[in-house]
Order: C-alpha cells, then structure tokens, then sequence
C-alpha cells in the first residue's frame, strides 16, 4: 500500500532518506525521511487528513500450546490486515494486550509481539504501542498439563541458567526494547525512568502539512498497569503529563488525544444505563465497564484542561461506544484480536484528524468492511 498524508523526520531536522518498496504491490513505491537522532514528528500531507487506526485486545500467544491457539493468532492478522487494506492508516495504535503473557511458555515473548507488529510492519506502516495487564503477566500453569494425558508438549528447558521450565515471562522493558530496536517503524517509548515500573509513558507530535515545527495534535500514551504492577494510572504519571504538557503546549491550543489501556473510573461513571445514552455512540450494553484499581488524579487533570479532546481505551472487549464527560470524550477502541473473552464481531477503531479547522472524527471499522457508528469528537 502507498502510505498517504505523512513524513517521518526528527525535531531537530536530521534525517535520512530512502525509498521503501511496497511489500503488497512492487509497483508501488515511496520516499520516506527516517530520524538518526532521538526524537521523532508525524507531518500531514498537503491537503490530507491523519487516519489512525486502534489495534486493541489482539492477546497472541493465547494458549500457545494447543492447535487453538495459534488459529487465533493467524484470524487476528487477517483482522488487521483487512482493516489496514481497507483504511489504509498513516498510524497505528497498539493499544495493550497485544500477547498474552501469562499463556506463553517460552522464555522470551517478544517472539509473540512481533508477530502481532507484523501486517503493520510488512506495510511500513509507522505505530506506537501501550502496555496492557496481560503483556507481562506471570505465566500461569495450565491443569491439563498435569492429566493423566502426561507430559506438556513443550520444550522447557533453559539454556545455561540452570533453571527448567521456570516461565518468568518477558518484562515491560524488555518488551519494548526489543520493539524499539528491531524496528525502524516503531515510534514507541519507554518513557521517563522516574516512572517505573510504568514503562509506555511518552508523546508524539503530529505537525502541520506547511510546518513541521508547527504542531497540530499531541498523542499522549499510557501504560495503565496491570501484569506485573497494579491497574492504576499513578500520581506520578498524572504530574508528568501536567509538567509535560505545560512545557510543550503551554497555552492548551494543540488539540491533545490521549490513550491507554485501563479504562478509568470515569468511564464507569459515565457509562450509559437503562437505555439512558443520550450523545452516546457505539456498542453500550454488551458488559459492564471494568475500570482500574484506583483513580490517582489522572481524570481530574484532563478535565480540566481544555485542548484534552478525547481518551481511547481497550481492555473490555464488548465495549466500542463513546461518551462525552463534560467537554471530554471518553472512548473504547473495539476488540480486535481472536484472542481473549467474547465472541463479538472484530474489528477496530479509526480515527481521523483534519488540519484546518481541527476536526477529530472517529468510527467502527469491522472486519467484514461493514463501518458504524460515526461520531464527531472535537465538538
């Protein structure tokens, strides 16, 4: 696919170019401007909109060992890649849960994860990703493995640890470092280091088609916990984003989207009840809410602060709907994945940024092409 509406380059203008065939069409080929140096910027094409697409809740490596599992997987790039097919994105969002830690009995899960990349990858697609609660969650034994059926048909042992069949799973930081250096595509982050054990805490930029230096939306994404750490926005993340975003739009008029995982308690307060949905979007009564632990002061800060449009979210998987909580939209992406709880329809969320005025439109893309549930969220 030709990718439309977007250069990649550094803030501080070092750059490298080259040209990227097309893994879909040989015929079709394109310039890209990589960065050399640390920081990365997303610019509109002239006379273009910013289409992102929500890859959420895709769980590889589920049930790793049986002929289940990996059937899954292979539906879920199909997903992905019928849904990249038909938008064609200039983004991608992993919005967490891309594996499913705690069912991988291998030492290092990253194997699962970049399957997970691939169709976006093979694309040359650019993306960004989050953590969600099971991407390094613990590995939990599975009971038929110790049937009458016998030995679990895996080989366990570990290479010059002196340790066998341990399963520790793969960290947060290793998980993405592994993406981060193996990919020329991926605008994912680390995030601060006094965040810890928070790990997807960052900012992106996507600048203006006649100035690369001229911002017209910030992309703020957030490890929501869960796996090996609690299910909680923390007080130090919610600062950091308020420091943040004072120094980089310090007069709140850059538009700014938020994602992360974990819905927030918010979202089970302003879930629609009793048919009661009045501005409400989407797919509303297919499960109840299931937020975070706690809240830290996260929610008050992004209401209180006006260029904030909208926060997407994964993590329930029969929830697509979006609400509006005073002045800011709170969303759901759509489950994406064959992995996981549920069997309700695949799909996923796009969202789609216009220059001048600033417009930020969202709907449904299904797997079977089918599209709903258009709303307009920077109203």
């Amino acid at each position: 696919m030709i990718l439309s509406g977007i250069f990649f380059c550094t803030l501080l203008l070092s750059c490298q170019k080259f040209t990227v065939r097309s893994t879909s069409n040989l015929e079709d080929h394109r310039n890209v401007t990589l960065r050399i140096t640390a920081e990365k910027y997303l610019q509109i094409t002239k006379g273009s909109s910013f289409k992102i697409a929500l890859f959420a809740d895709l769980h590889f490596g589920e049930d790793a060992w049986t002929l289940w599992g990996p059937q899954q997987d292979i539906k879920s790039v199909k997903v992905m890649s019928t849904i990249l097919d038909n938008e064609r994105p200039d983004f991608v969002v992993y919005l967490g849960d891309v594996i499913t830690a705690n069912n991988i009995p291998i030492e290092n899960a990253s194997l699962y994860w970049n399957q997970a990349l691939s169709p976006t990858r093979e694309r040359n697609t650019p993306w960004a990703s989050v953590f969600g609660n099971h991407d390094d969650a613990s590995f939990e034994w599975p009971l038929e493995w110790f049937s009458a059926t016998g030995i679990p048909p895996v080989n366990c042992s570990v290479k010059n640890s002196g340790e066998t069949c341990s399963f520790k799973g793969t960290s947060r930081l290793e998980l993405m470092k592994n993406e981060i250096e193996h990919n020329a595509f991926s605008y994912s982050k680390s995030g601060p280091n006094h965040l810890w054990p928070s790990i997807s805490n960052y900012v992106l930029q996507i600048s203006s088609s006649s100035d690369s230096q001229v911002p017209v939306a910030f992309m703020y994404f957030f490890d929501s916990g869960g796996g090996s750490y609690p299910e909680i926005l923390s007080t130090a993340q919610a600062e950091w984003f308020r420091v943040k975003s004072q120094q980089i739009n310090s007069d709140a008029r850059v538009p700014e989207i938020i994602f992360w995982h974990i819905p927030s308690k918010d979202y089970k307060k302003v879930a629609p009840k009793f048919k009661k949905h009045k501005h409400c979007v989407g797919s509303m009564f297919m499960e109840t809410v299931a937020p975070q632990e706690a809240e830290m002061g996260m929610m008050q800060i992004l209401r209180e602060r006006s260029s904030v449009k909208a926060v997407f979210v994964g993590h329930n998987h029969g929830l697509d709907w979006c609400c509006p909580d005073k002045k800011l939209w709170l969303c759901f992406a759509r489950h994406t994945g064959y992995g996981g709880y549920g069997s309700w329809p695949r799909g996923s969320r796009i969202l789609e940024i216009s220059q001048e005025p600033f417009l930020l439109k969202s709907w449904i893309r299904m797997e079977d092409g089918h599209k709903h549930s258009d709303v307009l969220l920077s109203s």
